[in-house]
């Protein structure tokens, strides 16, 4: 496809996608416009390419699920590391100090290659295959150590594996 056919689609399904958005973003509209937009982004500049081997809905509808689903991940996971409400009582306060330093110990145990794909894409914003050519690695190669990384990391913490299952979807 053009980049003109992309846009007219894009733009014919516009409120679809954003409906489709707000539904992965359990309503947030805020972060429902941001999702979108970072789809469009995507389409826009090749980093999720149409094959044709379904409707462009259906493919666009993927690439919206798909970028809720990081950001979701990136929230969660930057939450755990990097954030601290100030309006947290001293009790919550120590207790999400102390799920912190067991993330960070967990990361820590992990192999250097299986860290480095978590922190990129966790912590940088990158996708897998972006961290992958960050570290010199395949595509396939970065997929497995995230995939790895974040199995271990639950382990190492007792996420039980239901749990951990209901959270990928």
């Amino acid at each position: 496809m053009t980049r003109g056919e992309i846009e007219a689609e894009l733009q014919c399904h516009h409120r679809a996608g954003f409906a489709w958005s707000l539904a992965c973003c359990g309503r947030d509209r805020e972060e429902a416009e941001d999702v979108l937009q970072t789809s469009y982004l995507k389409i826009l500049d090749g980093r999720a390419q149409f094959a044709g081997r379904s409707a462009f809905k259906t493919f666009l509808f993927g690439v919206i699920r798909r970028t809720a689903a990081e950001a979701r991940r990136r929230r969660v996971f930057a939450g755990l590391f990097l954030s601290r409400p100030e309006h947290t009582r001293p009790a919550d306060a120590e207790e999400a100090s102390e799920e912190r330093l067991a993330l960070l110990d967990a990361l820590s145990r992990l192999p250097r290659r299986q860290r480095e794909v978590l922190q990129l894409v966790f912590y940088v914003g990158l996708t897998v295959e972006e961290a992958a050519e960050a570290i010199g690695v395949s595509a396939g190669t970065a997929r497995v150590h995230y995939d790895r990384g974040k199995r271990r990391i639950a382990a190492v913490l007792g996420i039980p594996e239901r749990r951990r299952k209901e959270s990928r979807g």
